[in-house]
């Protein structure tokens, strides 16, 4: 790779194995230590190639992964549980050691990997805020001037004088957050942060994020695909510690939503009732048109028909909007207009107004409950596919405004 200034973090061919049976890894943990430490020609340590074969119990969390991120850019990291993710933001925070490969950090990094990671429980928020600066090489006169911008953008109060042990999950992140961005970092890194806070503080990170952006390099995790939509560049997408993309957001999250519902059950599996009601059938037809802004506004017309042997008295009807095949982004319920189901053939009209979506490819599912809202008479997911064109970043992410059935 050529060097470039603008570039802030550059990794080459890394990859790290974990063992599971505690027992060897502790073992070849030392082994591991003895061959840097006394370079024995010939010995059986020293003739193992660590960095390229796996021992007894060990497997691959990352291979073999590459890639540069300059300043401005915000790089998303996506993947199933498991896949590598964390593995790679300790790597680059300096926490675990590489097996192979190389990586590069230029500059300031403040990192949130972890709720209340680099907080020390006894000590009070102020009092941390001191020593997460101090760290990262800020006098006190750079904190001074600082610190009334971190305790107001983490909302937690009087409880800034609080032993940080006494915080809830909510408040290590908020406060955890605020000195990571308040600290003017080159490169900011940031595992699943915005998973515990309220919906106000994620939008609240989402524009603190856009707004240092130009000044530093953001490498973002989250299984929420509409938070890396509007947030990154880039993605990064890992399975079993492989790469299988890195690229152009939309793009990538597309192939990622795509292969993760290919691993789901087909459409007729998804479909569930109970055995009252058969021959479901379903039609779907997606419009969309811009409004004077420019912003692309969508609505879906659906035909719902089914036979059933019974009457029912319908409860709550819940439709749902989702990415990645089972995430949701919207949700809304159909509050009146819908009549009860009857003995024989019936026929629901549904349509759904004034869409707002950020760019990608989303799902429709429908929940149908009796007038008890305890017996569940449908359970319909994934029964159509429509995409957005519109890209929305750092802005308010629309849902629904109005739902209408027949």
């Amino acid at each position: 790779m050529k060097d470039d200034d603008t570039v802030l973090v550059r990794v080459e061919g890394v990859s790290k194995k974990f063992c599971r049976d505690l027992k060897k890894s502790l073992w070849y943990g030392l082994c591991d230590v003895a061959k840097e430490l006394l370079p024995i020609e010939n010995s059986k340590i020293n003739n193992f190639n660590t960095e390229t074969t796996l021992r007894s119990g060990e497997f691959w969390a990352i291979k073999d992964i590459t890639f540069e991120l300059r300043r401005g850019e915000c790089l998303g990291l996506v993947g199933h549980n498991g896949a590598g993710k964390t593995t790679i933001l300790k790597m680059l925070n300096g926490l675990v050691k590489p097996d192979a490969g190389r990586i590069e950090m230029r500059g300031r990094v403040g990192a949130l990997i972890a709720l209340g990671a680099g907080f020390n429980p006894i000590l009070t928020g102020r009092e941390n805020i001191y020593v997460n600066g101090s760290i990262l090489g800020l006098t006190k006169a750079e904190i001074n001037e600082r610190i009334d911008d971190i305790i107001e953008f983490s909302e937690i109060g009087d409880f800034i004088d609080s032993p940080v042990q006494s915080y809830s999950s909510g408040m290590a992140v908020r406060l955890g957050f605020a000195v990571a961005t308040a600290m003017n970092p080159d490169v900011l890194i940031l595992d699943e942060v915005l998973a515990v806070g309220d919906g106000n503080f994620r939008s609240k990170c989402i524009r603190r994020i856009g707004n240092i952006l130009a000044d530093c390099a953001v490498i973002f995790v989250s299984h929420e695909p509409y938070q890396i939509r509007r947030i990154c560049d880039r993605i990064l997408w890992l399975d079993h510690g492989q790469m299988q993309f890195i690229g152009d957001t939309s793009t990538g999250m597309d192939l990622y939503s795509k292969d993760f519902m290919k691993a789901s059950q087909d459409v007729k599996s998804l479909v569930n009732a109970i055995e009252s009601i058969s021959g479901l059938k379903f039609d779907a037809k997606f419009n969309s048109h811009s409004d004077q802004t420019g912003t692309e506004i969508g609505s879906i017309a659906i035909d719902l028909q089914f036979e059933s042997d019974k009457v029912f008295e319908l409860g709550m009807r819940i439709g749902n909007i989702n990415i990645g095949g089972d995430t949701p982004v919207a949700q809304f319920v159909f509050d009146a207009g819908m009549p009860a189901i009857i003995a024989g053939t019936n026929i629901f009209k549904f349509v759904i107004p004034e869409i707002q979506l950020s760019k990608g490819t989303y799902t429709l599912g429908l929940i149908v409950y009796d007038q008890t809202n305890k017996r569940l008479l449908l359970n319909l997911k994934n029964i159509y596919e429509f995409e957005f064109n519109e890209n929305r970043r750092y802005g308010t992410h629309y849902a629904l405004t109005a739902v209408a059935c027949e």
